[in-house]
């Protein structure tokens, strides 16, 4: 009994995990609202690479695809940069995400000026 409990809770953790990250994560109709002040700035793009391969590549992985070390030990699957999904968003939306975070994405408005945050932007767009 004990083991199909333990059994239902793991497929109940992978099903719920998988289902939010379907559900995809929106962030507020104010945010598409915001400028990127650096929007096609080749060098803001090599800068913001820099910063992606210090901070953000061991989830999202070296080619952005979602899949670095470290994801695999996470509850919801990292973004990949190069999706559709993902590049559909407005930079407002991206900036709102990495400015705020969520559950195991950090929150970089602390961490990142927003200069940095917007050049990380810059290279995020570099991965369609």
């Amino acid at each position: 009994m004990k083991t199909i409990i333990m059994s239902l809770a793991c497929g109940m953790t992978l099903f719920l995990g998988n289902f939010i990250q379907e559900l995809g994560w929106k962030a507020p109709e104010h945010a598409d609202k915001t400028e990127n002040p650096l929007i096609a700035n080749k060098t803001a793009a090599d800068d913001g690479k820099k910063i992606f391969q210090k901070l953000c590549w061991s989830c999202h992985g070296e080619s952005g695809k979602g899949d670095g070390p470290a994801s695999v030990n996470l509850k919801i699957k990292p973004a990949n940069f190069g999706s559709a999904a993902f590049q559909s968003q407005t930079d407002g939306a991206i900036y709102y995400k990495l400015s705020e975070g969520r559950g195991e994405m950090a929150s970089y408005k602390n961490i990142l000026s927003s200069k940095q945050r917007w050049q990380t932007i810059n290279y995020l767009r570099t991965l369609k």
